[in-house]
């Protein structure tokens, strides 16, 4: 059989991508039974499907944001660049697309404390700058949800059909429909946790890999084999741009241009995303930086040893017979890693693949899903059509709003295949589209003298610009001709990326500070602010003042009531969100997150590769040793925090839902949770 013929039987794409699906919908299913029995947690309430009740501990808040980030784009595109660019392709596609995460910390800090009951980032946009705002950041959101959705279910498809010869247009429509089917079922609690599921599987592959090419396979096996074959390859074929033509060196002109380009791009799809804020918005105020500050850093583990593992194998392999002949369509569609995957390991390798990616897009698509349901819900048929909408139309609209949502992905990732927009070409131009948005929704929470108009203008004039900018160095660069392949070039969706959020950041702040806003945040504090206390407590019903009392002005967000908490239920939730809603530790919880991304971004985008970048070293067996290993502790620690640590911080819960179970087991109907009342204990 040709490498380059699917490596496994159609049926086995079609068993995958159904079989699983189905079987994450009964995984669902039993999770939300469970839940409603032995815990007071429901998804047939709107606020615990949309939001998780905001209860959710830092762990498996960070669990989720790993699984909502690992796209298809993180193992495909991370080593269709490490194919191209070399060891410095993982590192600006892991640090690229990590700082965003970090530095969301200090947003998600800024929402618990400027709105803590929204449901939307625009929610916050509507009660400070009103409708025109709503509707044009509105745009930038769902074109957000639209470009990522459409890649997810492109760099998916695409590689099922490679792999196995699935029909495209079916893949592109079962993926989404399958996912679907569970996140109605379950809600935002239920997602995460199939999310968790998602991420322990993931990294459990990912080593497989690593060791496989690093430690036992017959083709590679060792760093020194894995440097010699590379060695080989660039003596070959010298990668344009790199030190010596080398595969072994940070010094890469096009992978330098590429983390530009990675940098800006995601801080678009993470600032501008419901998936991201709805994270946050389930979270415990108490702990939703740390949350944040973990995911982050876990996440980078992904595609950096993905990539520096199959990316490069994928080079190493060249010209082995067991190795598909790789265009630069194929590239570009994020093959080199099954292409990889099918050498290294024949058709368990290529199962494996198939499984890692269908778990990472089925676990971002339902992020995804349930983010555009929650806008659609909450800020288009709440806001516009129904403002008095009952729990049972808000439930009802939010299940309908997945379903439809889910066939417009199929309909997008098909229409983007059929005029041949790759997912490699729509990672790269989300910056020139979005860009223009983000300093404008940042300023919008966090700074109180942002100008409204100056903000709305910003947007919009940066977007057009990027997209002249874009289309004018196309041009210029290519005798005129425009094209899916001229306008997909490094340098001109460089030029598109830096013109459409400079220009936009730059209106912006200079209009903000020329005619500065004076808002105190009120108004969106006020957002769905529970209109009756949530316990005993008088003061409950408010958001504390900065004239609390002087003990818990001495609180830290550590000292907030972070031991478990044995009610397990919605309404010990909204008293724990009460309690853990005071502004001093949240103000302080807000300047940990600004100092600990700012300084985590200059580590990861500065300290580090631009010394590594000027030295124009090309590494020996010991570097790359060392760079690998490096990569493999990082991975090892990640695990720990999103695989391990969840479990570890739920005990508790745990505990009262076996013991739940034990109960109905030998006492039928005992296991039941009840309610335990509150008010006495709360004078």
């Amino acid at each position: 059989m040709s490498a380059n013929e699917p490596i496994l039987p159609q049926g086995a794409g079609y068993g995958v991508v159904v079989g699983i699906g189905l079987f994450f919908s009964a995984f669902m299913i039993g999770l939300s039974a469970i839940q409603s029995r032995y815990t007071g947690f429901s998804p047939k309430n709107s606020e615990e499907f949309n939001s998780a009740s905001r209860s959710v501990k830092p762990g498996l808040i960070a669990s989720g944001i790993v699984s909502a980030w690992t796209w298809a784009a993180t193992l495909l595109q991370s080593s269709a660049v490490a194919y191209k660019d070399g060891i410095s392709g993982p590192w600006w596609y892991g640090s690229g697309a990590t700082v965003q995460v970090l530095l969301f910390a200090q947003l998600a800090a800024k929402l618990k404390l400027n709105a803590p009951h929204a449901h939307t980032w625009l929610e916050i946009v509507a009660a400070r700058w009103g409708t025109v705002a709503h509707l044009v950041f509105m745009f930038f959101g769902l074109a957000t949800n639209i470009i990522v959705s459409s890649m997810l279910i492109l760099g998916g498809s695409a590689t099922v059909t490679s792999l196995t010869g699935m029909s495209t247009i079916a893949a592109c429509f079962l993926i989404p429909l399958g996912v679907a089917i569970y996140v109605v079922v379950g809600g935002m609690r239920a997602t995460l946790l199939c999310d968790y599921t998602h991420t322990a599987v993931l990294f459990a592959i990912i080593f497989v890999f690593v060791y496989t090419v690093y430690a036992t396979s017959d083709k590679i096996g060792s760093f020194s084999a894995m440097h010699e074959l590379l060695t080989k390859a660039s003596d070959a074929a010298p990668v344009s741009g790199n030190a010596h033509g080398s595969y072994l060196t940070m010094r890469s002109k096009n992978g330098l241009i590429f983390g530009i380009i990675n940098v800006i791009g995601n801080f678009a799809t993470v600032f501008q995303d419901q998936a991201y804020w709805q994270r946050a918005i389930a979270s415990r105020p108490a702990t939703c930086v740390k949350a944040y500050l973990l995911g982050g850093l876990a996440w980078f583990a992904i595609p950096f040893m993905f990539a520096t593992t199959l990316g490069l194998s994928a080079v190493a392999l060249r010209g082995d017979p067991a190795m598909r002949t790789l265009s630069a369509a194929d590239v570009s569609a994020g093959l080199p890693a099954s292409a990889a995957a099918s050498a290294l390991l024949g058709k368990s390798g290529a199962a494996a693949l198939l499984i890692v990616l269908f778990l990472a897009v089925t676990s971002a698509t339902s992020a995804e899903l349930i983010a555009v349901s929650s806008v659609l819900t909450y800020d288009v048929y709440k806001k516009y059509f129904n403002p008095q909408a009952t729990e049972a139309q808000i439930l009802k609209v939010s299940h309908a709003m997945v379903a439809v949502f889910a066939v417009v992905m199929g309909i997008l990732g098909l229409i983007f295949f059929y005029i041949g927009i790759s997912m490699g070409w729509l990672y790269e131009f989300m910056g020139v589209a979005l860009g223009s948005a983000v300093v404008p929704i940042a300023m919008c929470i966090t700074w109180s003298k942002a100008n409204k108009w100056g903000s709305i203008c910003g947007s919009i004039v940066g977007f057009c610009v990027g997209v002249v900018a874009w289309l004018v160095t196309t041009s210029a660069l290519n005798g005129g001709e425009l094209t899916v392949v001229t306008t997909g070039g490094d340098l001109e969706m460089l030029a598109g990326n830096l013109a459409s959020i400079g220009v936009g950041g730059i209106i912006t702040v200079v209009t903000s500070l020329i005619w500065p806003d004076n808002f105190d945040f009120e108004a969106t504090r006020a957002i769905n602010r529970p209109a009756v206390p949530s316990f005993g407590e008088k003061d409950s019903q408010r958001t504390p003042s900065l004239d609390d009392s002087a003990s818990e002005k001495k609180q830290t967000p550590a000292e907030i009531s972070l031991a478990p908490v044995a009610s397990i239920s919605a309404v010990g939730a909204a008293e724990e969100e009460e309690r853990e809603l005071d502004p001093v530790a949240l103000n302080k919880s807000f300047k940990l997150a600004a100092w600990a991304s700012v300084i985590l971004t200059l580590v990861m985008l500065i300290i580090i590769p631009l010394p590594l970048f000027f030295a124009q070293t090309v590494y020996g067996v010991g570097g790359l040793t060392a760079w690998v290993v490096i990569g493999m502790i990082w991975a090892f620690c990640s695990a720990l925090a999103v695989v391990v640590y969840p479990l570890w911080e739920s005990r508790e819960a745990l505990r009262i839902i076996s013991g739940g179970i034990i109960k109905d087991i030998f006492t039928r109907g005992g296991g039941k949770f009840v309610e335990r009342p509150t008010h006495a204990s709360s004078a």
